[in-house]
């Protein structure tokens, strides 16, 4: 079932894991169409969710789908202090859990070479971003969304900040502090609730590249997701809820299974 609500497109299908795999053939069709027209594929894609990953494996694997003209940004990464990053082998390292759960699942003669498998970096922020538009843009940028609103790690403005939705629109990838909130529900969903343990610091994609994709999906794959994508739908575009300005975008897709969904239209 799809509706449109603010310029965003809310799909809902049954259950968790056809979340992953409609994102799987999202990733896969976008790839497959662009092989065809002897174009390169740029993609900024999450560590969060994760499980679409073994099905794209599987299915590329299966099908013989090349990526060797795949390019991936991934949209963040943990930091120890602001210009260290967590260690590859932490448990916590999207470094590793992408290639624990789609790399080296890949065969060999398919993936693409590691020099298109990208990574934010502190001290490189800048050429992440001049990189991404150097290969004319992203074609699709996937992710999830924060108990607070946010996509990758761009937290939330607080209340009093000043800053214009514009201005917040604008932001290129950086290096900033992690929020509470984010911290607290981080440590629940992959720490064991282990919230001293919690990294500080992260370095994200900025909101410009995400919202200069050509398009965009949010895979909702949590029940505790009902709260904020309610006010990410209907509330006026706010840096305060990030997610909200993706209401300007105009090709957005939501994709959300039934109890997530339930009571939001």
């Amino acid at each position: 079932m799809e509706t449109k609500v603010n310029n965003i497109t809310f799909k809902t299908v049954a259950t968790e894991w056809d979340v992953y795999f409609d994102m799987a053939l999202v990733m896969l069709e976008e790839i497959m169409k662009n092989n065809a027209d002897g174009k390169k594929t740029v993609m900024i894609v999450p560590v969060g969710p994760t499980n679409q990953y073994p099905i794209l494996a599987r299915l590329v694997n299966q099908l013989r789908v090349s990526l060797k003209n795949v390019w991936f940004f991934n949209m963040d990464e943990y930091l120890i202090t602001p210009d260290t990053q967590i260690d590859f082998n932490n448990k916590m390292s999207f470094h590793k859990r992408m290639q624990d759960e789609f790399y080296s699942r890949v065969d060999k003669e398919l993936l693409m070479p590691e020099s298109q498998r990208k990574f934010p970096e502190p001290g490189k922020e800048k050429e992440y971003d001049e990189l991404i538009d150097s290969l004319g843009g992203v074609d699709l940028c996937l992710g999830g969304l924060g108990i607070n609103g946010h996509i990758a790690f761009n937290e939330p403005a607080e209340a009093g900040d000043s800053i214009t939705a514009e201005e917040y629109a604008n932001l290129g990838t950086r290096v900033l502090p992690i929020s509470r909130e984010t911290q607290t529900i981080n440590a629940y969903g992959y720490q064991r609730g282990d919230l001293r343990g919690m990294p500080k610091w992260c370095i994200t994609v900025g909101m410009k590249p995400i919202l200069s994709s050509k398009r965009i999906y949010i895979a909702l794959n949590r029940d505790w997701q009902h709260g904020i994508v309610k006010h990410v739908l209907r509330d006026t575009p706010t840096p305060q809820i990030p997610a909200s300005l993706l209401q300007n975008h105009g090709n957005t897709t939501f994709c959300a299974y039934e109890s997530v969904a339930d009571g939001l239209f």
